[in-house]
């Protein structure tokens, strides 16, 4: 039996949350599946202030914003589906999932006029000798496990990668009661805001820059030390200046990746945009891909923050329910042009411009070579 949908949003992180509460609230016939036992997705791991303005939810902690949007996704009437896992998109829309229903697997097939992809970004793994060492992990894994687990997930930390995803999860650690070693960064400057490294520096922790992690070494199997090297000027470790640290852990925050592989077996265009992660599907102004009614938002569409996320998500929603007749054009086309105008300024901010050339270019459907 198929079951009937009018908007089914693939992924319960910001985007989808977003999407689903303005799709909800226009009146359509709303499904957000989600893999985890609970939606949110990232902002559930951010204990941190966010930025910016009252817009982008200044000064609210990300588990507080992701309260408010599971709130109004429930009073918007979206039906929510956890711990399941759609595992294909096919012919005139329909999608098939591995739905949780009470503790039993079972698959389900759907059919929606308007699909929305919001599955987020995959951790980019750094390949290094012993990388596959207990002890060895994402920074998303570490913060997960802090934030959410309540597990300190190792004593002795050394973290490779000084963006703002390296520093953040560095102080958060170092707040769970661990003992950041030091922040290794292969450039010569830092990758992140400043606010952010200048709470790392002053408690006392040494940025390693223009070095590499070069090998981890194991006691037991598990980590026990890691050498990192300094680097020349074409990227090569000089020999000689290695310097060894003993940890129980190396997290490393080196970038994501768009989950782009449903919309990639749809068949929609894909492009290449190492601003945004790499191979992600290109989409017009609309968030709409280059397969009529199937849309995509976040970290899926272009690797960026929450904020950015949210407000794409808004996007697709609002797009889908104009086209679907539930909302006015001329009511459509104000709220779009006020979040085209947020996402502007948010690309636009620090270290922004260049993401937003890429996105411009995605939606000419440029390759970024």
């Amino acid at each position: 039996m198929v079951e009937h949908y009018q908007i089914a949003i693939i992924g319960g992180g910001p985007a989808g949350l977003a999407a689903a509460i303005e799709a909800g609230t226009a009146g359509a016939k709303t499904l957000l599946i989600d893999e985890n036992a609970r939606p949110g997705g990232q902002l559930f791991k951010q204990i941190h202030k966010f930025f910016g303005s009252r817009a982008h939810n200044a000064g609210i902690r990300g588990f507080d914003i992701g309260t408010s949007l599971l709130r109004d996704t429930e009073q918007a009437g979206v039906s929510v589906w956890l711990n399941s896992v759609v595992v294909g998109i096919f012919e005139e829309n329909h999608l098939y999932v591995v739905h949780d229903c009470g503790g039993k697997k079972e698959m389900r097939a759907i059919q929606a006029e308007k699909i929305l992809v919001a599955a987020g970004g995959q951790e980019s793994p750094i390949m290094f000798e012993g990388w596959t060492l207990p002890g060895v992990m994402g920074a998303g894994c570490a913060q997960t496990m802090i934030n959410v687990n309540r597990v300190l997930p190792g004593k002795n930390v050394i973290m490779i990668g000084s963006g703002n995803v390296g520093l953040i999860v560095s102080y958060q650690l170092m707040q769970a009661g661990a003992n950041v070693v030091g922040i290794v960064e292969a450039a010569n400057n830092i990758g992140g805001y400043g606010v952010h490294a200048a709470k790392i520096k002053r408690a006392g922790v040494e940025f390693y820059l223009g070095h590499t992690i070069v090998r981890a070494v194991a006691d037991l199997e598990v980590v026990s030390r890691a050498v990192i090297g300094k680097l020349d000027h074409n990227k090569k470790i000089i020999p000689g200046r290695e310097l060894s640290f003993e940890v129980d852990m190396i997290c490393f925050a080196v970038g994501l990746t768009p989950s782009a592989k449903l919309t990639q077996l749809q068949g929609a265009r894909q492009v290449f945009m190492p601003a945004m992660g790499g191979w992600m599907p290109m989409h017009d102004k609309n968030m709409e891909t280059s397969i009529a009614g199937l849309y995509v938002a976040g970290d899926a569409a272009g690797v960026e923050e929450a904020n950015t996320a949210m407000d794409e998500g808004r996007l697709a929603g609002i797009a889908m329910v104009q086209s679907l007749g539930l909302m006015k054009n001329d009511v459509a086309e104000e709220k779009k042009a006020e979040i085209r105008g947020r996402l502007r300024s948010l690309r636009l901010g620090p270290f922004g411009e260049r993401r937003l050339r890429a996105k411009e270019s995605i939606m000419r459907g440029e390759r970024d070579e």
